[in-house]
């Protein structure tokens, strides 16, 4: 109750989130406002990449923080359950959807790939939402969080390739890194969501019996 009574963001875990969210709010304008550039024109001014590259990876790393004093302090919230999970998925795909579509990043991230992340996206969380209609639990399992850290190193990636000035070599060289990324994300993705489905067989058909 008292919870209630001092409000959602009394406690820093919520206000990390909020934080979190407005955060990717402020990546996607930048996005919006310079991702039309093309690549060879970036090499004036990659200061927007800069920023949009640093601000990316702090909004990512600072995802278990919330989750951690949340569970510290033991003021685990509904805002908290929902608004955690759902900045996250903001971020990364809200981040995809823009470097699928802009000029400098879109050959490496093409729209079919990002379509099937979103797909699998979907899919889960529809799963999920049925199996604790039931009354089950359905958390996130170790190749879910795997398919997270991944994603978020390949999409942080792919701007860091355009943040930063370097070498034709060293550009040829991360390159081919950040494209294996993104194939590893889509793997991950795939295969994640192929698990969940699989967990989900055993779970309905124990409910049958």
């Amino acid at each position: 109750m008292s919870g209630a009574r001092e409000g959602v963001f009394a406690h820093w875990p919520n206000r990390i989130t909020m934080i979190r969210f407005v955060g990717a709010l402020v990546l996607f304008a930048i996005f919006a406002i310079w991702g039309d550039v093309e690549a060879e024109a970036i090499e004036g001014n990659r200061t927007p990449f800069l920023v949009a590259f640093w601000l990316f990876t702090v909004i990512a790393a600072t995802d278990f923080l919330d989750g951690y004093l949340a569970r510290r302090d033991q003021v685990v919230t509904a805002f908290g359950r929902i608004a955690d999970p759902f900045t996250d998925k903001v971020l990364i795909l809200g981040t995809m959807v823009y470097l699928s579509v802009m000029p400098w990043s879109e050959p490496r991230l093409p729209a079919t790939l990002v379509v099937v992340i979103l797909a699998r996206e979907f899919l889960v969380t529809g799963i999920r939402g049925y199996v604790e209609s039931l009354g089950r639990e359905f958390p996130a399992d170790g190749f879910g969080k795997v398919k997270m850290i991944v994603q978020s190193v390949a999409v942080g990636g792919l701007i860091w390739l355009e943040a930063f000035p370097w070498g034709a070599w060293w550009f040829d060289l991360w390159a081919i890194v950040v494209d294996a990324l993104v194939w590893l994300t889509l793997l991950t993705t795939v295969g994640s969501g192929v698990t969940y489905v699989l967990k989900t067989r055993t779970i309905l058909a124990e409910v049958d019996e």
